[in-house]
């Protein structure tokens, strides 16, 4: 049976689409986890002193960004992992559809941010265009079978993290570990064939620049329209939800909510920092500073050396901009899901669960620096400085995504299916 939930209105046209059978009715929130939501939030207010009044307001400004962005992660519950396996398993792109209006929504905001040159704190935002070759299609394609097998994309890795998911601990760490072994064989994995990037604003100007993504995501919506109409999947399961006021600060939140909240938090990066929102490149530099904690010397290794990356592992890491929004989104995501009551550590995790979330974010952190970045770096931060390699990466994950699904089952996780009640 189909069930038509199509709807004229704008959001539900990005955010519905026909399905096999009517959602799972919705679970009402769990008692707020007072330990947790006290200690995070100490620990938030702690850190935001520390780094304001030590490093200065705009290192103090990126950490709040980022405490905002673990909030508005978790009480969405937005994916990156989940909207791919969906669309590709069983069709079902309504996780999709909310990341062109995230995409949107960065996209307007970093046109008028970098377009009319307007940055805080004495820096002139700008966009620069990824490189295009072998080393940007392999690494999207590994970082999308990685985040299939270890459970969560870069973001989601923090804020579930955040939230308490023992398994995601598991994939961090893979994480970090896949970083350090791509900078250690750099010289062996750099220098791979590819082109200049593509910047779109360096042809049409940053109108047309606009107007160009603005369109390819409005296709987008169309296309995953049609795929879903064919192949009529099963709905999407809504996580738990507070109701009337108190679904602000308990959640959960509209998915569309939480893609233009995302959309507008990136923008804000862009004009704190001058640059894109990332993740990656953090653990890359967690690891060295670990490495170096227990006598080892990672400064003396090739990338390293390199002019953009030796005063970041020389320098402290609350100066780094990828570390502070990282850290904000972990202590973000821990006090939205004590206030959901969802935070939670689940002590047993079965073997192969494990072998999957570490080999999967091993995954990721090769994929990640290969690629020049991740679902967040270069997915939405490419896209929404207009650059090609954004659009490139984002295809080429779609496509690592079939791969890991048809890994999946061999570490005992599940993919959805046509016959499920819900993906």
């Amino acid at each position: 049976m189909s069930t038509d939930t199509s709807n004229t209105s704008p959001g539900k046209f990005l955010t519905t689409s026909p399905t096999s059978c009517a959602a799972p009715a919705v679970e009402p929130e769990e008692p707020v986890r007072v330990v947790p939501l006290v200690l995070a939030g100490l620990g938030a207010v702690a850190l935001s002193w520390y780094v304001w009044a030590v490093h200065g307001a705009q290192f103090g400004a990126l950490l709040v960004i980022g405490l905002f962005l673990g909030v508005a992660l978790f009480h969405s519950r937005f994916g990156f992992t989940s909207a791919w396996r969906q669309l590709v398993a069983v069709g079902n792109g309504q996780g999709l559809r909310a990341h062109t209006l995230l995409l949107g929504t960065a996209a307007t905001l970093i046109a008028l941010v970098i377009g009319t040159g307007t940055g805080l704190f004495g820096n002139t935002p700008e966009a620069s265009a990824g490189p295009i070759g072998l080393a940007l299609f392999v690494g999207a394609m590994l970082f999308a079978i990685g985040m299939q097998l270890g459970g969560a994309c870069a973001s989601g890795t923090l804020f579930a993290v955040g939230s308490g998911q023992s398994t995601i601990v598991l994939t961090l760490g893979g994480f970090i570990v896949g970083s350090v072994i791509y900078t250690f064989a750099f010289p062996v994995l750099s220098g791979w064939p590819e082109v200049p990037g593509v910047l779109l604003s360096e042809h049409v100007g940053w109108l047309g620049s606009w107007a160009v993504t603005i369109g390819i995501l409005l296709l987008i919506v169309l296309a995953t329209r049609v795929v879903q109409a064919r192949r009529n999947p099963p709905p999407t399961a809504a996580p738990p939800s507070a109701k009337g006021i108190a679904r602000v600060f308990r959640g959960s939140w509209p998915m569309l909510v939480g893609a233009v909240v995302l959309g507008v938090l990136a923008g804000a990066v862009m004009l704190v920092s001058g640059g894109i929102w990332g993740v990656t490149t953090a653990f890359a530099l967690w690891g060295a500073k670990f490495l170096q904690l227990i006598g080892l010397q990672p400064e003396t290794w090739e990338f390293w050396q390199q002019p953009d990356f030796a005063p970041m592992l020389a320098g402290s890491v609350w100066t780094e901009k990828t570390t502070l929004t990282n850290v904000g989104i972990i202590l973000g995501a821990a006090v939205a899901a004590a206030t959901a009551g969802a935070w939670k550590i689940h002590s047993e995790i079965p073997w192969r669960t494990a072998v999957a979330a570490i080999l999967g974010g091993i995954l990721m952190g090769i994929g990640a620096r290969l690629a020049g970045g991740c679902n967040i770096g270069a997915y939405l931060g490419g896209i929404s400085t207009g650059s090609l390699h954004g659009w490139l990466w984002g295809a080429f994950a779609l496509l690592g995504t079939w791969v890991g699904l048809k890994l999946r089952p061999l570490f005992g996780l599940a993919v959805p299916k046509p016959s499920d009640s819900a993906c």
